[in-house]
């Protein structure tokens, strides 16, 4: 695992240097650099694998090509063996070489013999081209900059404004999309002029000339036929065992986040199906003010009956004092408070661990979330006249309060009734969003609402639904998130929170066999009646205990309704004072005091939105005020 950096365009060594030393935190280990007249690479180490002859950068025979390398390529072994038997010499034992031998016989096609997760860069010194690929899911994240000549790349965003003589504004409508989703899909960035690779992309720079391409996509339509409920659990199982045994790979010490969930309990039991030695499990709870959050009993359970040994963390964090870290970490404005949890468990992992397997991926892939249900009945809901939809949703909401707990039954109602007034596509769009349009516009002042007015803040998911090669509903949602929410929200804080400690997260379930597998079972069997997750469920009876598989979903959340109102209310106020908020010259701060109030005095459940208003000024500090 590591942090990769470069430049086409004017290159010199202090500025890779400076970029590279921003990604410091993603690889401790050690650095390297390559440098000519046009290109300079930069690479930051976190030794995973090879952890003597590994170092980067890493070049073919003749040292024509130069590699930087950011994941981990989990067929490696096969691929090198096929790569002797045809003539190529290796100077090391590690994954990374492999690629640039790749790219030698098979060029950009290269990509799709690559099982893993891998953000690269190749300069062909011979070719004078400039060759980047991101891995199929988008694991591992790569940010770029092309203007007037001057080309820069890093895996993280802050590496890039390391460039003094760059400058920078924010995105009006990048920012409009976080304050829409809580995050900002790929290809956007919070600012004009960077952008992110989005995943299963590659990236050609060849004499000025930029080219993008897509090599790879998930398709809906090749349903599997003729086989029983018993048989898609068999090959599900089996496919994610394979997984599960690739991402064992390591030469350091690893372990497993076991949240008590599915997910990360069915990692845990694979893992020692494979192994015979010592399983290292991390779980993180809260004390009892915040227990309808807690799944340490479940990790408990799980933990026991696989004889891992198992730590598990209490939190009564300081979130004032760790808050602008995490936000520093994220590098773009990033609302989702499980940013916290992944964190603070990270941190505790990387005191005995240097890799940790984590279910991240499950849900969309399997079909995991409570807004799939809601999504497979508002097809038989909306068959229902307009008219009585509409009857219905003004005669129930008043009467759903909304209240501050995991589950929050009222609220998910409500968001239920209101979006089944709405087509099929914008339906499911209002249900990820937690500023409605007019609210959200209302939160702008001036200039940048009238520049937003006219804007499609959910033209990115609108266009991934109908964009869908899929027949089905529930498909072309499960492409939505595949394409949104998981890389550019669960990715990025797999990636972000567990980097800010060097340690190295592994996701089973975004191995694309799995998911492709998964997309060519039909949604029913996916779910296997009205159950969430009812095809996995299947596979794992008779593995994982019954009150696992039985459980009612509850997220990996943190208690952040609570806090707001409690532990952090004098905080929030203080940071999102008047003063503060004209400063930025963003916000209408008469809309900042409404929702501040609705929630302090129990009107309204106003949560997400003050988190959001939270984590953007903390930002806005960080990365604006402190930075200019």
């Amino acid at each position: 695992m590591c942090g990769i950096c470069g430049t086409i365009g004017s290159p010199n060594k202090d500025l890779l240097k400076k970029m590279a030393d921003a990604l410091i935190h993603r690889g401790p280990d050690s650095e390297g650099f390559y440098l000519d007249e046009t290109a300079g690479l930069g690479i930051r180490r976190l030794r995973i694998i090879d952890l003597e002859t590994g170092d980067q950068p890493v070049y073919n025979e003749d040292k024509t090509l130069c590699l930087i390398f950011n994941g981990e390529i989990y067929n490696f072994k096969e691929l090198r063996s096929g790569l002797q038997s045809r003539g190529h010499k290796f100077y090391t034992r590690s994954d990374t070489e492999v690629i640039v031998h790749l790219y030698e016989d098979y060029g950009k096609d290269c990509v799709n013999k690559l099982e893993g997760m891998f953000a690269f860069a190749i300069w062909d010194k011979k070719k004078q081209e400039l060759f980047i690929a991101r891995d199929r899911l988008g694991i591992k994240p790569l940010y770029y900059y092309y203007n007037n000549g001057i080309f820069r790349f890093a895996s993280e965003m802050k590496s890039i404004l390391a460039d003094k003589s760059l400058s920078f504004k924010i995105n009006p409508q990048a920012l409009a999309y976080f304050f829409s989703f809580l995050y900002i899909p790929c290809p956007l960035s919070i600012f004009q002029g960077i952008y992110k690779l989005p995943p299963a992309h590659t990236l050609s720079l060849k004499g000025g000339q930029l080219r993008i391409e897509k090599y790879w996509d998930l398709t809906f339509k090749n349903k599997l036929a003729g086989l029983s409920v018993a048989e898609y659990a068999q090959t599900g199982l089996k496919l994610l065992e394979d997984s599960v045994g690739k991402h064992l790979i390591s030469d350091v010490p690893l372990g497993v986040f076991l949240s008590g969930g599915i997910d990360s309990s069915a990692i845990t039991a694979l893992m020692r199906k494979i192994t015979g030695g010592s399983i290292k499990t991390f779980s993180i709870g809260f004390g009892e003010k915040d227990k309808s959050y807690n799944e340490l009993d479940y990790a408990r359970i799980v933990s026991d009956k696989f004889g891992t040994e198992h730590r598990q963390f209490i939190i009564e964090p300081k979130i004032i004092d760790i808050l602008p870290e995490v936000v520093w970490h994220l590098d773009e404005p990033f609302a989702d408070s499980s940013a916290i949890l992944n964190f603070l468990i990270a941190r505790e992992a990387r005191r005995h661990v240097t890799v940790a397997l984590t279910g991240i991926g499950g849900d969309e892939v399997f079909g995991g979330y409570p807004r799939y249900l809601g999504a497979r009945m508002s097809l038989a809901y909306t068959k229902l006249p307009l008219r009585l939809r509409k009857f219905i949703n003004i005669s129930l909401s008043p009467f759903l309060r909304e209240t501050l707990s995991s589950g929050n039954t009222a609220g998910r109602i409500k968001r239920f009734l209101k979006g089944c007034l709405l087509d099929d596509c914008q339906r499911y769009i209002y249900w990820l969003r937690f500023f409605e349009k007019a609210e959200g516009f209302s939160l702008f002042s001036g200039e940048l609402k009238e520049e937003l007015l006219n804007a499609d803040i959910a033209k990115i998911h609108t266009d991934y639904f109908n964009g869908a090669n899929a027949d089905d509903y529930l498909d072309k949602i499960y492409y939505v998130d595949a394409n949104t929410y998981l890389p550019d929200d669960l990715l990025h804080i797999g990636d972000r929170m567990s980097m800010a400690h060097s340690l190295e997260v592994r996701v089973p379930f975004c191995d694309h066999k799995l998911a492709e597998f998964c997309a060519a079972v039909p949604y029913q069997v996916k779910f296997n009646g009205f159950n969430l997750k009812g095809l996995l469920k299947k596979s794992l009876r008779g593995i994982l205990p019954e009150s696992i598989l039985n459980k009612r979903k509850s997220g990996f959340m943190a208690p952040v309704g609570r806090w707001l109102k409690d532990d952090l209310k004098d905080y929030v106020v203080s940071v999102l004072s008047e003063e503060a908020i004209e400063r930025t010259k963003l916000f209408n701060y008469k809309t900042v005091r409404i929702i501040l109030d609705d929630h302090f005095q129990g009107r309204a459940n106003h949560t997400h939105q003050i988190w959001a208003l939270l984590v953007f000024k903390l930002w806005y500090d960080s990365y604006i005020d402190n930075h200019g």
